[in-house]
């Protein structure tokens, strides 16, 4: 968690849906955060430690539209081969004018997972994204910014905050 989660809240508003919530951490971190997930025993791990998340069912988010001020999509975008109908569902249940956090690996980080299907770095995420209808606000990355971590850490990250625009 350390400075992570800090930065990452700073670009949240409101009610925030944690895409891909995995154990945890992030909904333990923020309050007005919920989660959801692909993994029906983490969900239902989670759910009974009273944490509110929701099982991802056929790529449809169980929540109605224009639901959410703010969704955090962290180290989730790259292990979808096909993410349209995913980034569908994100632009429906999030409010107009809501944040979008997207948090991708970077080259190290990527290759060294098998379950990771398509790279990203900040022009692919702002043409996918501007083709979504999000403009970019702002962009941050982990630890800090610099070529040699994003080639040789695992740990290097880019974050892109988006607004959506339609």
């Amino acid at each position: 968690m350390g400075f992570l989660y800090p930065k990452i809240s700073k670009n949240l508003i409101g009610l925030t849906l944690d895409f891909g919530c995995g154990i945890g951490d992030f909904l333990r971190y923020r309050t007005n955060t919920v989660g959801v997930d692909i993994n029906p025993l983490l969900v239902r791990d989670l759910v009974e430690q009273d944490i509110e998340c929701s099982l991802i069912n056929k790529n449809k988010i169980p929540f109605e539209n224009d639901y959410f001020e703010s969704i955090l999509l962290d180290n989730v975008l790259e292990h979808l081969e096909r993410p349209d109908a995913i980034l569908s569902e994100i632009t429906r249940v999030l409010k107009d004018n809501g944040r979008l956090v997207v948090g991708v690996p970077g080259q190290k980080g990527f290759l060294s997972d098998d379950d990771h299907k398509i790279f990203y770095d900040g022009p692919s995420l702002d043409n996918l994204f501007g083709k979504k209808g999000f403009k970019k606000i702002n962009s941050f990355n982990t630890p800090f910014k610099l070529k040699l971590l994003e080639k040789y850490s695992k740990r290097y990250c880019l974050y892109v905050v988006y607004v959506k625009t339609t």
